[in-house]
């Protein structure tokens, strides 16, 4: 029995759910309360009935039967109230602990490195952390403590039964190995149903999430009726799903009406076949009491309908438990930094030394293979290769945004992990090729809503990076609403903006990652200028394919497939004839001979 429990729910997980409950012990432990309270006052009426009619009907007694029927609209007072009660405080319960829960998961989402992102789908965690977690309120507000109830009352009504006439709770009862039968299989099948309703629903939200992203490149290819026919096939089985769904319902009430009205024929049946019976004349002691008979009427439709919704609700139970899951497994994620520093970086000069580095992004494919060099505090530094040699990732160590697996990074002679993960990364700009705009306004774009960071910090920043003019010709000027992901700006002007966001912040290190490569020729000027001044007194580290940005840096490392080729200035890379000269040659030499 223990086994087949188990095998039903998850013990274990179901304990891992409830001690969520734990700041909120009172508001569940009224929950539970209103319930006991709920299901021992559910068979009363039929019994005050009974005995209504019995003896005060029948007897006579009009006194007694308007006290009785005064006694019984307080109690459906009291019932009503109670179901009041019940609902707003299982919801609130529910509610509150999918607040705290889903905030739980986004901040454990926000400490997950980026290895977690590269192999996890967006549409995943935004699952886990939107549709997940509020499926985890259902277990509350319609689950475990409606079920008690409901089995509560169960219990109430058949010690009811019994107590009354077990002949007719025999009777009444014969039909319930049907009814458990047909509770089972829509259990099942209603399970089946709705998780294949729940993949439909994720596939959906993929394609449009997809397509709407990238309408431009439906549009241009003109793909338009080619994806139109995937999205309806798409569609059609959310349709057929949701369709089966409905089906399960639509049969499973039907058939618990049928065998309702069997086991009130079956009441019908023994007591008119008592009443009729010879022997019944003789001994009227025999016969069952009007009010008798309506009160196991009442009983059973007192059972029945909760029965009527347990298996539901008990898939509700299944469905939150299995989103619990879900969720229990992300907030176990450990794939995060680790943050065991204790340096605040708060002096920080900003010299950089890499020594023999190792890296792999999934532990077996080395994109960086012994890889040494140093900038000096306040110098500069410029990486150049071709696509794929491991640029980017030079930038993604240092910021530690992934773990290394060998070799010694150190900033300040201090090991990178010896600071606090805040404290080095604020002390560190990073200005990338593909922008990123938050909705809002350039203003909370720029300062990241930091209210530590003033207006007039920004617009120095802004008259720095000579974009202030500019900025201020928007409508609104700084209040100016970008938009999601930045689209009513232009790619360069989302640059723009992201070096103006890198200088507020005012960091030590500056890294710039192809931060010119969506400017018009005009604009990459302006940018120069900015760069030269954003670069002063701050270690730099500029990566980019245009070698005209670069040949004034003080070191120029190449590199290839992960290793370090050369490192040297302009003139000395130059004059080795290696690989700087040959992407020179390629760069320069060959555009003047075509002019």
């Amino acid at each position: 029995m223990k086994k087949l429990l188990n095998k039903i729910i998850d013990f274990s997980l179901l304990r891992r759910v409830m001690r969520l409950v734990k700041p909120y012990k009172k508001r569940f432990y009224v929950a539970v309360a209103i319930a006991v309270a709920t299901a021992v006052l559910a068979p009363v009426i039929p019994y005050i009935v009974q005995i209504t009619i019995d003896k005060y009907i029948i007897g006579g007694n009009s006194t007694m039967l308007y006290n009785m029927t005064y006694l019984l609209l307080a109690i459906l007072f009291v019932q009503a109230f109670l179901s009041y009660n019940f609902t707003y405080s299982t919801n609130l319960l529910g509610q509150s602990i999918v607040r705290d829960l889903r905030t739980r998961v986004f901040s454990h989402v926000l400490s997950l490195n980026l290895r977690h992102f590269d192999r996890t789908p967006i549409g995943t965690s935004v699952t886990r952390t939107i549709s997940d977690v509020e499926a985890v309120n259902d277990i509350f507000a319609e689950g475990i403590i409606t079920i008690l109830s409901d089995l509560l009352t169960l219990i109430a009504v058949l010690i009811m039964m019994f107590y009354s006439s077990w002949q007719l709770s025999l009777v009444t009862l014969s039909v319930l190995p049907l009814l458990l039968v047909a509770a089972y299989i829509f259990k099942e099948g209603i399970r089946i149903s709705f998780t294949d309703v729940r993949n439909q629903v994720a596939r959906l939200n993929a394609f449009l999430n997809e397509h709407i992203t990238g309408m431009n490149v439906v549009q241009i290819f003109n793909a338009e009726e080619r994806e139109m026919k995937k999205f309806k096939g798409i569609n059609l089985n959310h349709r057929t799903a949701n369709i089966k769904s409905i089906w399960y319902y639509s049969v499973f009430f039907p058939v618990v009406e049928i065998i309702s009205a069997m086991a009130v024929g079956l009441l019908v049946w023994y007591v008119s076949y008592k009443a009729l019976d010879a022997t019944s004349f003789v001994n009227t002691q025999d016969r069952t009491p009007a009010g008798m008979i309506i009160m196991f009427v009442m009983y059973l439709n007192l059972m029945f309908r909760p029965i009527r919704m347990l298996a539901d609700k008990f898939n509700t139970l299944q469905m939150g438990m299995v989103a619990s899951e879900r969720v229990f497994k992300l907030i176990d994620n450990k794939d995060q930094m680790r943050n065991e520093g204790k340096l605040l970086a708060e002096n920080m000069a900003g010299a950089i030394d890499f020594e023999n580095v190792w890296f792999a992004y999934n532990e077996e494919d080395f994109v960086l293979k012994n890889v040494s060099f140093n900038v000096e505090a306040g110098k500069t530094l410029a990486i150049v290769g071709a696509t794929g040699a491991g640029k980017s990732s030079v930038i993604n160590i240092l910021n530690r945004f992934y773990e290394i697996q060998e070799g010694e990074i150190s900033i300040d002679g201090r090991s990178i992990s010896d600071y606090q993960l805040a404290a080095l990364r604020s002390k560190i700009g990073l200005v990338l090729q593909d922008v990123f705009l938050f909705s809002g306004s350039i203003m909370d774009n720029i300062t990241l809503r930091n209210p530590l960071i003033t207006q007039e910090q920004v617009k120095h920043a802004a008259e720095v990076c000579g974009v202030a003019e500019w900025i201020e010709k928007l409508p609104g000027g700084y209040n100016y609403n970008v938009m999601e992901r930045g689209n009513s700006l232009s790619a360069g002007q989302r640059q723009l903006i992201s070096f103006v966001r890198a200088l507020v912040f005012d960091p030590r290190i500056l890294i710039l990652d192809e931060a010119t490569s969506s400017i018009d020729t005009e604009s990459e000027q302006l940018i120069q200028q900015a760069i030269e001044k954003l670069i002063e007194g701050r270690t730099s580290i500029i990566i980019a394919h245009r070698l005209s940005t670069i040949q004034h840096a003080d070191k120029i490392m190449v590199l290839d497939k992960g290793e370090v080729k050369e490192i040297g200035n302009h003139n000395e890379l130059m004059e080795l004839n290696g690989y700087y000269r040959k992407l020179y040659e390629l760069q320069f030499v060959k555009k003047e001979q075509v002019a």
